[in-house]
């Protein structure tokens, strides 16, 4: 380059006016993963969705977003693993695929975001339909089902536990301070927009709120502690350590996660069955433990699809005697590990004392080469579901806060996971 010259570089040309034609239609590939969410959304049953819009005929008010729009919104963002509703909101004007979908209509964030924790039993009613119309086409069986639980980081912190001498004292000043901010405000009208006003209020109401349900969720871990024979006593040096609960979210628990460590956490129950690995039960608790959610699930299961599983498979963080049992009386073959007993030299696979006749067979089955085939489909099953959802759906940490919106969260990855799955069974695949 010669002294002197100056580099030639392209420049922004801001004022120039360019006309641009916008065809929605063909900026979506026919093969994208959007088209097979929008077809089998338009393919399900939806009226329970429209039956609670208000805006109909000449009756005054906004017409209502198209519940098809926001289903397919929030599965597509759900493959993404996107959990912000303001971030979808973005997309929803600014990304082709999302733009697709909505059609020239622009959801905002307040509208995404009820709309992914409002309709709980209405999204659990759409997997159940799924999975008949799946069952009816041939392509699930229930011969054999898979359960696991995953611990799902809470939207808390660790901080936000305390005890419940400082909850009440807490809950005392945010009482308060509702009290002295509606004199305030009633006192001086001016002092702040009617937003503003509503916003104060509705920022240290909330608090208050959340405080109370602390206090009630605290009474429910003194409960809990209680009845549990096998709950150790920590001790410290100023004597028996306290339960704590979370004054961000109230139901979240303290539990043991995966690399070891300890946070705050909700555990997530799926059930999946093993040959066509789709997703036929979800269940969430702020229980750490697997060890009662057999029974639940099975009813869960029984109760979705009518069927009952010939053939279940569980870790050993279910294997304990009395659901064993009761699956066992019911007619499912259940298989899950067998504990190692106390004395090295007992074979774990014979009867024990407190077994009866259905627990003792599965001690036997388990001890077969049959039983350990067969139980490897539960890793590649379940496991293979929860990595799935760990690495590609977002399922780190919870993007809500209690038990109600968690189930949804979870209810919104069943159902994406099932769609996507049905896409391929339906195709021949595997």
């Amino acid at each position: 380059m010669a002294d002197g010259e100056t580099p030639r570089v392209l420049e922004a040309q801001r004022g120039q006016l360019r006309w641009q034609t916008v065809d929605l239609e063909a900026s979506v590939p026919p093969t994208h993963r959007v088209r097979v969410i929008w077809a089998m959304v338009e393919r399900l049953d939806l009226s329970a969705f429209y039956a609670a819009i208000a805006a109909r005929g000449a009756t005054a008010g906004r017409p209502a977003i198209d519940p098809k729009i926001l289903l397919a919104v929030w599965l597509y963002a759900s493959s993404e693993g996107v959990g912000s509703a303001r971030h979808v909101a973005r997309l929803c004007t600014r990304d082709d695929v999302y733009r697709w979908i909505c059609g020239g209509v622009e959801p905002n964030h307040h509208t995404l975001s009820d709309f992914r924790v409002s309709h709980g039993p209405k999204l659990d009613g759409l997997l159940t339909e799924l999975l008949a119309a799946l069952m009816r086409a041939g392509v699930l069986h229930l011969q054999r089902v898979a359960q696991d639980g995953m611990r799902v980081r809470a939207h808390a912190g660790a901080a936000s536990f305390h005890r419940g001498a400082n909850l009440t004292q807490q809950l005392a000043v945010a009482a308060a301070h509702v009290a002295a901010l509606r004199t305030e405000l009633e006192a001086e009208p001016g002092v702040a927009t009617a937003r503003e006003r509503a916003a104060r209020e509705r920022a240290a109401r909330e608090r208050e709120a959340r405080l109370q349900r602390a206090l009630v969720e605290l009474s429910k871990v003194q409960a809990r502690q209680a009845s549990s024979p096998r709950t150790p006593r920590r001790r410290t040096g100023r004597g028996d350590k306290a339960p704590r609960v979370s004054t961000t979210d109230p139901e979240a628990r303290v539990m043991k996660m995966g690399d070891g460590g300890y946070r705050p956490a909700v555990n997530v129950q799926f059930a999946s069955d093993t040959a066509s690995r789709l997703v036929v039960g979800v269940a969430v608790t702020n229980v750490g433990t697997d060890a009662g959610e057999l029974l639940p699930m099975l009813d869960q299961i029984v109760a979705r699809t009518g069927r009952q599983p010939a053939e279940y498979l569980v870790d050993g963080g279910y294997g304990h005697l009395a659901p064993i049992d009761a699956a066992e009386t019911r007619g499912v073959t259940v298989y899950a590990p067998v504990r190692a007993p106390r004395q090295a030299a007992a074979d774990r696979y014979a009867r024990k004392r407190d077994d009866t006749d259905a627990t003792a067979a599965w001690r036997a089955r388990m001890a077969t080469e049959d039983a350990h085939r067969i139980y490897k489909e539960r890793a590649a099953t379940a496991e293979t579901l929860h990595a799935d959802q760990r690495a590609w759906r977002g399922f780190t940490q919870l993007p809500v806060r209690g038990l109600r919106k968690a189930w949804c969260i979870a209810l919104w990855a069943a159902l994406l996971h099932n769609i996507l799955r049905a896409d391929v069974l339906l195709r021949g695949g595997s």
